[in-house]
């Protein structure tokens, strides 16, 4: 059944059993999204219980402070100290935030843009100003850049993180680089964890502008699908060894863990960015949503219960994601190299890579039966995938059996796009 290894008639007998197969499914009337990482409504259902915790009226913090009143800019004492090993920090390099770390991560730039970091220019007086982005990688960061007009420059992405010989080499050569987004462990969308000599490597960053930061996304730090998990190194503790610690911001949140609409997001970093980040932060705001900070802390304990909490998670997850994977080797792998896919640890996405030139006809093909995928090219910069083959899916939302349907019909748009695609060249 390799496509590779048919004559043309051969091929053309596929592809016309292949379309009769898609017109069957089209027929169906399917009306399914798979374009986010959402959580599934039991996912929800996990954290549904922290609506009640603050049931018995005591809302003050452990510092005596009324958590419903004004103050603590950065964050009741108690939340600090639960959300500082989740991004590996200590609870004095940390400021608890809103529910969203994308809107975090957006200020953390709008700020560098109207007054500059540590004393440098601001970010709007320089002529350009440029990020390198690790490719395939998150389209939010990507979007970021573009409403600020930062120019992005692709970086490759190996089995150990980005290509390190290659940001080494740009950042100390070029000012204008001001920054690199990184999503460190179970990167989205291939699912890889930076190894220790990554993380090492980047703690260690000799860079030409002064004001450089790494961007360190670690949203998904305890979203484990595995027994035994891989752990990335603290990026602070190890910027700290070699002198370098102003480099880094590190990003998290439980979005993906208890509300997606109403979690807990953090900033961490060094002490003198964090003292920086506040001065700007007391400007916008009085104090975040300390009561949901509270109710976060009461619910879990600690943080090692969370940790014990995502494990519910991936009793939901891991046959999801096991479906699509099992499916892609059971139905693809027979039909020869014409595409590969990740089989992640963690994370929420799964990485799947077409033929080159079948991206965006295989989404539009799903999508004309009903399955929303996310689009073609989302995952690199201006979403444009320069070979037009990568293609993120997500698997957490639907029931395993409406993934197991919507698997089918991508599957099917797979055989028929690269069927048609080797008949260009027969």
């Amino acid at each position: 059944m390799d496509l590779f290894q048919m004559s043309k008639s051969e091929l053309l007998e596929f592809r016309n059993k292949t379309e009769n197969e898609y017109n069957s499914f089209k027929s169906l009337g399917l009306k399914l999204d798979m374009s986010r990482g959402k959580p599934s409504p039991e996912q929800l259902d996990l954290s549904m219980g922290m609506l009640n915790v603050l049931n018995d009226g005591n809302y003050k913090s452990e510092n005596g402070l009324d958590c419903r009143n004004y103050g603590m800019l950065d964050g009741i004492p108690e939340a600090k100290k639960f959300f500082a090993p989740m991004i590996g920090v200590n609870e004095n390099e940390i400021i608890v935030c809103g529910n969203s770390s994308l809107n975090v991560m957006f200020w953390t730039i709008q700020t560098a843009f109207t007054h500059g970091i540590l004393g440098e220019k601001p970010w709007c007086k320089c002529d350009k100003i440029k990020f390198l982005c690790p490719t395939p990688g998150y389209d939010r960061h990507f979007a970021i850049c573009e409403f600020f007009g930062i120019e992005m420059i692709n970086i490759p992405m190996h089995s150990d993180g980005p290509d390190m010989d290659m940001i080494e080499k740009l950042v100390a050569e070029d000012e204008s680089i001001k920054g690199i987004w990184c999503v460190p462990q179970y990167s989205n969308p291939q699912g890889i964890c930076y190894s220790d000599e990554t993380v090492k490597r980047f703690a260690a960053l000799k860079t030409k502008a002064k004001d450089f930061r790494i961007f360190w996304d670690n949203a998904y730090c305890i979203h484990h699908l595995c027994d035994e998990p891989k752990y990335i190194l603290s990026i602070l503790d190890e910027a700290k060894k070699v002198n370098n610690e102003n480099i880094v911001y590190i990003f998290g949140s439980t979005s993906k863990v208890t509300f997606s609409g109403a979690g807990v997001a953090v900033i961490g970093a060094s002490l003198e960015n964090i003292k920086s980040l506040k001065t700007a932060l007391g400007i916008s705001t009085i104090s975040f949503d300390k009561l949901n900070q509270l109710r976060h802390v009461r619910f879990f304990g600690t943080f090692d219960n969370m940790v014990e909490h995502m494990k519910k998670h991936r009793e939901l997850l891991a046959p999801r994601f096991n479906a699509v994977t099992d499916m892609l080797e059971e139905k693809l792998a027979p039909c020869g190299k014409i595409a590969e896919w990740t089989k992640p640890q963690g994370g929420y996405f799964v990485s799947f890579n077409a033929m080159n030139g079948c991206a965006k006809k295989i989404v539009k093909l799903c999508s004309d039966a009903g399955v929303k995928l996310t689009g073609a090219g989302a995952t690199f910069p201006y979403g444009k995938d320069p070979d037009d083959k990568n293609i993120r899916i997500a698997p957490t939302y639907p029931s395993t059996e409406e993934l197991k349907k919507a698997m089918e019909l991508f599957i099917i748009c797979v055989k028929l796009a690269s069927a048609e695609k080797l008949l260009e060249t027969k």
